[in-house]
């Protein structure tokens, strides 16, 4: 099993969600709203003094839990709904899954996505 989290500009969100819901067997997803700040501009991004704003920028993050073989689908769909080609379209970051426990049914790891 695999965790996805994504990182995506707020207008994106709309088609992200058409992108996730044409795929077979969606397994669902959770969106939180989030602020964060851009890495820095200097030499090798690094954050130059002169580029300090106290405003960050809103995000929305995107996780989601799902069988290994859908990874692969979910990072392409979200990528090809966010891309625009401009800095700030954002990051996706997949990880193994220990395990999931349905709360309700009881049921545990792919049976309970």
């Amino acid at each position: 099993m695999k965790q996805i989290i994504a990182i995506v500009q707020p207008h994106r969100l709309e088609s992200i969600e058409q992108a996730l819901h044409s795929l077979e067997h969606l397994p669902g997803f959770t969106i939180f709203p989030a602020r964060g700040h851009p890495r820095g501009r200097g030499p090798h991004h690094v954050f130059a003094a002169t580029e300090w704003n106290p405003d960050a920028h809103d995000r929305l993050l995107l996780m989601m839990f799902c069988p290994d073989e859908l990874a692969p689908k979910v990072v392409e769909a979200i990528r090809a709904a966010a891309h625009k080609g401009h800095a700030g379209d954002g990051l996706i970051a997949v990880s193994e899954l220990a395990d999931v426990l349905r709360i309700r049914s009881g049921e545990r790891g792919d049976a309970a996505l």
